[in-house]
């Protein structure tokens, strides 16, 4: 089953067209889409969003980057939003959440301790209500680790994966699957591609993160030279193709794989999908 793991739909690039993009995706063959929040302002949308979608999900959480403008109230919203919402199949994680240590402003300890405590805050509340967790993770690996070893019930997806081999046996033995998507499939990117090709085919799940990481054949023109492209849910197809071809192996196997990892790492997904 085809799908895409981590795609922003309610981003503002898809106002104009949105319904357009829903359609390529359906025709593409993709079967389910979750989308995380970043923050407060966005739980409602992206709720309503995933409703209105067949085989639509989503995830409550607040993004690291936007941890310099939250407070206190907005970790007191998001446990209120998940208790509210608790008994909704579509609420599927808690995401999306995380550190970014490569921003350049994440190098002051100040940002730094805040970013860890709003992720530290978040997987406890994914703990308490027993959900996966949707994990941002830049140049932040160790760190992350760290702190889902002191909490091994909590599993998910490492989202955009770019990390060790050692690195990603860590997340692998916490229960977690890596998200690969539009990244892998430029020829320069030596180490998302060989971790694609040797982990495991059950440490695997596709991914867009569209509008961003646009893949390989978006970002040029017809001549060649670079262009600023949106990516789509749809490209997930293409994504799944490149993986393929990458691990020598056939296509529909790699599909059918990588959606049996989304559903383990993402239980609710498995009663969602199979809804008529």
């Amino acid at each position: 089953m085809l799908i895409d793991t981590h795609c922003h739909l309610d981003a503002a690039e898809f106002d104009a067209d949105r319904a357009d993009v829903v359609h390529r995706a359906r025709h593409a063959g993709v079967h389910g889409i979750v989308i995380p929040a970043v923050c407060r302002d966005n739980f409602e949308t992206v709720r309503d969003l995933a409703a209105s979608l067949p085989g639509g999900a989503y995830a409550l959480g607040i993004h690291p980057l936007y941890v310099p403008r939250a407070g206190e109230d907005d970790l007191v919203f998001l446990e209120d939003r998940l208790h509210a919402w608790r008994d909704d199949p579509r609420l599927v994680a808690v995401g999306e959440i995380g550190l970014d240590f490569f921003v350049p402003e994440a190098g002051t300890p100040e940002l730094r301790a805040r970013q860890e405590r709003f992720y530290t805050r978040q997987l406890d509340l994914a703990r308490r209500f027993d959900l996966p967790v949707l994990l941002h993770v830049r140049k932040s690996q160790d760190v992350l680790l760290k702190h889902l070893r002191r909490r091994p019930s909590i599993g998910g997806i490492a989202h955009a994966f770019n990390g060790s081999v050692q690195q990603a046996e860590q997340f692998l033995g916490q229960g977690f699957a890596l998200g690969v998507g539009g990244a892998m499939t430029f020829d320069r990117a030596l180490q998302i591609r060989r971790l694609a090709a040797r982990l495991p085919a059950t440490a695997l799940v596709l991914e867009t993160d569209a509008p961003d990481i646009p893949p390989a054949w978006l970002g040029r023109d017809a001549d060649g030279r670079p262009r600023p492209a949106r990516n789509e849910p749809g490209e997930v197809a293409r994504i799944a193709d490149s993986l393929a071809a990458l691990r020598s192996e056939a296509r529909d196997a790699v599909v059918a794989q990588c959606g049996r990892n989304a559903m383990r790492v993402l239980p609710k997904l498995e009663a969602l999908l199979a809804s008529p």
